[in-house]
């Protein structure tokens, strides 16, 4: 585990980190658009980091090499914990339109699985930080009498490998976003289980890089997009997660997250 503090970054470039929650290439293609935008609007040069981990982000972002985060629920919250700078700017709403999304259980339809008091079968997670790794995966397998500690899971890092793992049979089930667990549905994979709501994924700012008015001004120019109107056009360009416009962001909204969590100790590392 990193334990390290905030500290302030001098240069004037804008370092952009998505999380790595598909290949990078995909990554990186999803956001440089939005990165442009950003250019233009501000006036400063925005480059990315790509980091390999979810851990790795949130180390660089205590350590002030990352001005600009993009996280998901738990990441946030668990930055939160360790560097109060941490300040969400916005929320990316979803394709519904809503600034929330949920996270699922999947398994291949022919299999005929039920998750109700499921023991000793192979589960593919994400990664330890991921809201729809460990934490909600659990969550869900506690509902229906079962647990991941009575299970075998191992941990696979991105949500396109763990659905692309139980497709090819290598997991009996996969913890992941709904949303890109339904973009395997044609290949044979069924949602088991859905959880409730979480607060969509933020663009979350550093506040011991970047000034109150940085910051503002950030809030102000992607929450101001309109993706059913003047801008339709220019964010049918940006990536999937990001092109349905944006909310203002608040640290409250995570108070589901942290409820969740309670006092729970997310494993490292799988068990098998």
């Amino acid at each position: 585990m990193f334990v390290l503090t905030c500290q302030p970054l001098h240069a004037r470039t804008l370092v952009l980190a998505p999380l790595p929650m598909e290949s990078r290439e995909t990554v990186l293609k999803q956001f440089m658009p939005m990165a442009r935008y950003l250019q233009q609007r501000l006036g400063h040069e925005v480059v990315f980091d790509y980091s390999e981990s979810y851990a790795e982000i949130l180390a660089k972002f205590r350590q002030g090499r990352i001005d600009l985060a993009y996280l998901g629920p738990l990441p946030y919250v668990s930055l939160k914990n360790v560097c109060s700078e941490a300040t969400p700017l916005v929320h990316f709403r979803e394709a519904s339109g809503e600034p929330l999304y949920t996270c699922a259980i999947v398994a291949p339809a022919d299999k005929g699985l039920a998750l109700e008091g499921l023991e000793n079968r192979k589960i593919a997670l994400t990664q330890p930080l991921s809201t729809c790794g460990f934490l909600s995966t659990n969550g869900l397998l506690r509902e229906r009498g079962s647990a991941l500690s009575r299970n075998l899971y191992r941990y696979l890092d991105k949500h396109d490998e763990v659905a692309k793992a139980v497709v090819r049979g290598e997991f009996d089930l996969g913890g992941l976003k709904t949303a890109i667990g339904r973009k395997y549905e044609h290949l044979g994979l069924k949602i088991l289980a859905e959880s409730a709501p979480m607060p969509s994924f933020a663009l979350v700012g550093n506040a011991a890089t970047l000034s109150p008015e940085e910051r503002d001004a950030i809030r102000q120019v992607l929450a101001g997009l309109d993706p059913d109107g003047e801008d339709k056009a220019m964010l049918s360009s940006w990536g999937e997660n990001l092109r349905h416009g944006s909310v203002p962001a608040d640290d409250a909204d995570y108070a589901p997250v942290r409820a969740l969590l309670g006092g729970e100790s997310i494993p490292e590392d799988g068990n098998f």
